[in-house]
C-alpha cells in the first residue's frame, strides 16, 4: 500500500518538478546576465547588493521590457533600420558572427517555414538499425556536404524533454517516411518523452488526445 502511494505522489507531483527546475534555470541564467551591471550601479550609489529575489524580479521585468521593446522597434520604419543596422555589426564581428548567424537563420526557418523547414514531420531511423525516431526535415538538398548529396535530406532528431537541443543527420530521402503529424504534435511528443501518443482519427489522419 505504501509503494502505491509512492509512486503516485510521484507521477502527481513530477510535472510540477520538472516545471519548477526548468523555471529555475531561466531565472538562473537572467540572474547571471543582470547581476553585474546592477552590483556595479549599487556600489556607485552606495547601496547594499541588490537581493538574490530582487535580481530575479529585476531581470525578469528587463527581460519582457527588451522584448516589448525590440517587438516596438519591429514595427516602425526606423526601429527596422537600427535593428538591420546591429544585425549588420553582429555579422562581422569574428566568432560572433558564426553562433549568431546560425541562430539568425535558424529562427528564419522556423518562422517562416521557407522550403518546408521544421514544418514536415518524418520516420527515420536513428540511432542505429531497428531504431525510429520523429524528425523535422531541415534541408532538401545536401549536395554541399557530400557528393550525391542530392537525394539526401537534412533531418533534425530533437531531444526529449528538450526539443531545442538535437542531432541533425543526413538521411537517404527515399529512407525518410513522411509521417501525418503536425510539428506541434510532434514536439509535444518529444517534450512528454513519447507519453503523449497522437490519436488516430476516423479519417486515418492524427490528433492529439484533449488534455484533463
Amino acid at each position: 500500500m505504501m509503494r502505491k502511494y509512492l509512486l503516485a505522489g510521484l507521477f502527481t507531483l513530477l510535472p510540477l518538478v520538472v516545471t519548477l527546475w526548468i523555471l529555475k534555470g531561466i531565472f538562473t541564467a537572467l540572474i547571471g546576465v543582470f547581476r553585474g551591471p546592477l552590483t556595479w550601479a549599487a556600489h556607485m550609489i552606495q547601496v547594499p547588493d541588490p537581493p538574490t529575489w530582487g535580481l530575479a524580479l529585476f531581470s525578469g521585468l528587463a527581460t519582457v521590457l527588451m522584448l516589448v521593446i525590440t517587438g516596438a522597434l519591429v514595427g516602425n520604419f526606423a526601429g527596422r533600420q537600427l535593428l538591420a543596422w546591429l544585425d549588420e555589426v553582429m555579422l562581422h564581428v569574428p566568432v560572433v558572427k558564426t553562433i549568431y548567424g546560425a541562430t539568425r537563420q535558424l529562427m528564419g526557418a522556423i518562422q517562416s517555414g521557407q522550403g518546408g523547414s521544421f514544418k514536415e514531420v518524418v520516420l527515420v531511423e536513428w540511432p542505429h538499425p531497428g531504431a525510429f525516431t520523429l524528425g523535422f526535415i531541415a534541408s532538401k538538398d545536401c549536395s554541399w556536404a557530400v557528393a550525391g548529396g542530392e537525394s539526401m535530406v537534412a533531418v533534425y532528431v530533437p531531444t526529449s524533454p528538450n526539443p531545442t537541443s538535437g542531432y541533425v543527420i543526413l538521411v537517404e530521402s527515399a529512407k525518410v517516411q513522411p509521417v501525418d503529424l503536425s510539428a506541434d504534435q510532434a514536439l509535444t511528443w518529444a517534450v512528454s518523452g513519447g507519453v503523449v501518443v497522437p490519436a488516430r482519427t476516423s479519417t486515418g489522419s492524427f490528433r492529439m488526445p484533449e488534455q484533463p
